[in-house]
C-alpha cells in the first residue's frame, strides 16, 4: 500500500529579524548639573506635566532652531 502524502499549502516563511529590536529611545545620556539647574528642572517638570527627557528634547529642538536662524542670518 503506498500512501500519498497532502500537500498543505503554506504562506512561505518570513526572515526571521533579530530578535531583539532596538526601541529609538534606549540611548541614555547622563550629564552633570549644579544643585540650582536641578530645583530649575524639577518646577519644570511639575509645572508642564513633562518628564525631564521631554523637557530636555525640547531644550535641544529649540537650541537647533535658534543655531539655524543664526546661521541662516549670517
Amino acid at each position: 500500500m503506498s500512501y500519498k502524502r497532502k500537500q498543505c499549502l503554506r504562506e512561505p516563511r518570513k526572515p526571521q529579524k533579530n530578535r531583539i529590536e532596538k526601541n529609538p529611545l534606549d540611548n541614555v545620556i547622563s550629564l552633570r548639573i549644579s544643585d540650582q539647574e536641578k530645583k530649575t528642572l524639577e518646577k519644570l517638570t511639575k509645572a508642564t506635566s513633562k518628564s525631564v527627557s521631554d523637557i530636555m528634547r525640547e531644550a535641544m529642538e529649540l537650541w537647533k532652531s535658534k543655531r539655524r536662524r543664526l546661521c541662516l542670518e549670517v
